[in-house]
């Protein structure tokens, strides 16, 4: 009896249920990263055909019929126009078919994902070896030779998320998980915005000039790095203001679990099974991720989309974070000379 008496002192009611909801999230952890990562296929890639007359579309036709649909084929009117579109991120490669010899082309971007870049030279060259022809492998935007497997970007973004919910997780863990007001949501934002700001520049500065792992605009990664950080850290202040100090693990969820493995980090979209590769670029690190692949290695093409992203999230989590705020201090009028609610545990502001 005494030992079942120590049990229930040591372990309450709510430690049980934030056990029980932290091996949920383990479990899920488990679930999310070998789900999209143990089996990675080529899956509908887009990808680009040129050639004279009819040979084209019948090239394009032979790629659409192959086993488990990899690629997705359309014809282009010229070299120029396939290079014009792998820039643009539309496309991920194109095959060009000279008629005058046996020799082929095959363009790719290892810059947005080496793994799938090697993926569609394997493909193009069993393609064509039945029809006696070789292929040339030209890459058109290559990943810098100290970003291994291109995986610098994803890293990048990975840190700033991390920093974003980790500054969030901290202003909820010493000042108490639900701001009393929304002059204190404001301070938080605050905070969390100038933190932003350096930890943006200080990641860009180190896959930069530091590491020389990324070429690109410094100013342009500082500045996607200053929206990452941002975005997930209101988005953790929302979850933390909304639930508690159960927001923590929901951003965890949201961010780690469900984000990190839908990145296209290690293989990129189209070669994620098809959960993951729907979910990406919808969350913070897929779309970091892929800003952070154009300003590198793309001119800073197709950004836009994956900006509005972040800022979308970046403006619920700071909008959530002032709501809950302002409801919190409507119902807890009363309020210690601290500024915390009468009635509150004394380690909330």
């Amino acid at each position: 009896m005494k030992l079942a008496a120590e049990v229930k002192n040591a372990v309450t009611p709510r430690a049980a249920l934030l056990v029980i909801g932290v091996l949920a999230l383990q479990l899920l952890f488990i679930a999310s990263y070998v789900g999209a990562l143990h089996d990675p296929k080529p899956k509908e890639v887009p990808f680009g055909v040129v050639a004279p007359g009819a040979a084209a579309s019948q090239a394009a036709g032979r790629l659409a019929g192959l086993p488990g649909d990899p690629l997705d084929p359309r014809v282009l009117g010229d070299r120029e126009e396939a290079l014009r579109q792998i820039m643009d991120r539309e496309i991920d490669g194109a095959l060009i078919i000279d008629p005058r010899g046996p020799t082929d082309t095959l363009l790719v971007a290892s810059g947005g994902g080496t793994v799938l870049a090697n993926a569609l030279h394997t493909i193009i060259t069993e393609v064509e070896r039945p029809q006696r022809r070789t292929v040339r492998t030209v890459d058109v935007a290559p990943a810098s030779a100290q970003d291994f497997d291109g995986l610098s970007a994803f890293y990048l973004v990975v840190g700033w998320c991390v920093g974003g919910y980790l500054l969030a997780s901290i202003l909820a863990i010493s000042a108490g998980s639900r701001p009393a007001n929304p002059q204190r949501a404001v301070i938080r934002l605050a905070v969390l915005a100038l933190s932003a700001l350096l930890g943006g520049l200080g990641g860009a500065v180190i896959v930069g000039p530091v590491l020389g792992a990324l070429p690109g605009s410094v100013a342009a990664l500082w500045g996607l790095g200053t929206l990452v950080v941002f975005s997930v850290g209101a988005v953790t202040l929302a979850l933390q203001a909304v639930f508690g100090i159960v927001g923590i693990g929901l951003a965890v969820l949201l961010i780690v679990i469900a984000g990190n493995p839908s990145a296209g980090g290690a293989f990129p979209a189209p070669m994620l099974p098809d959960f993951w590769r729907t979910i990406g670029p919808g969350l913070p690190p897929g779309a970091g991720t892929w800003a952070a692949r154009s300003i590198a290695y793309f001119k800073g093409n197709a950004l836009s989309g994956a900006m509005q992203v972040l800022a979308i999230w970046a403006v619920i989590g700071t909008v959530l974070t002032l709501v809950m705020s302002a409801v919190r201090r409507r119902d807890g009028a009363d309020e210690r000379p601290d500024g915390t609610p009468a009635g509150a545990d004394t380690g909330r502001t």
